[in-house]
């Protein structure tokens, strides 16, 4: 079965890198001055929010994107 993706337009993100040792998870923003469009596979996405999508990322972190689009259209992309 071939993998379906989607095209957005992405800007700043912010990385999870885990948990340390008192739960708290460890974040690393990114700033961006532009969006630019990026094309995800469906199947690295977790979730989706009115202002951020969340994926994985590579060894077991999570990237929150902000995105342009309009919620509802991303919403149609992904059901």
């Amino acid at each position: 079965m071939k993998d379906k993706f989607i095209e957005l337009t992405l800007g700043s993100y912010i990385i999870s890198h885990g948990y340390n040792s008192k739960n708290k998870e460890m974040m690393e923003p990114i700033s961006s001055d532009n969006f630019s469009k990026k094309i995800i596979p469906v199947f690295r996405i977790k979730s989706v929010s009115e202002k951020y999508i969340l994926t994985d990322y590579v060894d077991g972190r999570w990237i929150y994107w902000e995105y342009q689009e309009d919620y509802e259209a991303v919403k149609k992309l992904l059901l």
